[in-house]
């Protein structure tokens, strides 16, 4: 399939897509943190990987190739949009809008899932706060589960800086999680 694929067969490269669109998807929005933005980008990433598909010279994994396209893409992405908040929002972009009032809790199970949903949002805040090249390598370990190797393959930079960038984006997540109880 993927040789069709890469003589231009059309259905070949559908059935590729459909097989590695979901864990393309799941690595972009850990990235990109907004499922718009990781749709967009997903279609960039499967441009991307049709112009350059006849270059694939089967070296490693399909996957392994695609990995840094997906990480670059997202990276870019987060650049230019960083770059346009940077130039047409000077004034600062944090969302302090105020949840609407829950309603009382009656049961231990909602406190339950109160306290797990506010978590998860404080988790997911966390994230979104994390420099992009520490999130892609900590999305990279923890979400794919790729070695330190693969990561630094995917990422194109080398094991001890995928090391360096893990044990850093670790430390600032607990720092921020501790910082919001």
């Amino acid at each position: 399939m993927l040789r069709r694929a890469q003589t231009g067969d059309e259905a070949a490269f559908g059935s590729l897509m459909r097989a590695h669109h979901e864990p393309v998807f799941r690595l972009v929005y850990s990235i990109v943190r907004h499922e718009h933005d990781a749709r967009d980008v997903c279609q960039e990433v499967w441009l991307t990987v049709w112009k350059q598909l006849p270059a694939f010279r089967g070296d490693a994994k399909f996957s392994t190739w695609l990995h840094p396209i997906a990480v670059r893409r997202s990276i870019d992405h987060l650049r230019k949009r960083r770059r346009w908040y940077d130039r047409f929002l000077p004034f600062s972009t944090d969302d302090d809008t105020v949840a609407s009032a829950l309603e009382p809790v009656t049961t231990d199970d909602a406190r339950v899932a109160a306290a797990g949903a506010e978590r998860a949002e404080q988790l997911r805040r966390a994230l979104d706060s994390l420099p992009p090249k520490l999130r892609a390598v900590l999305a990279l370990r923890e979400v794919e589960g790729l070695s330190y190797d693969e990561i630094a393959r995917a990422t194109g930079i080398p094991a001890g800086t995928v090391m360096s960038r893990l044990y850093h984006a670790r430390r600032l997540l607990a720092r921020k999680l501790k910082e919001h109880p």
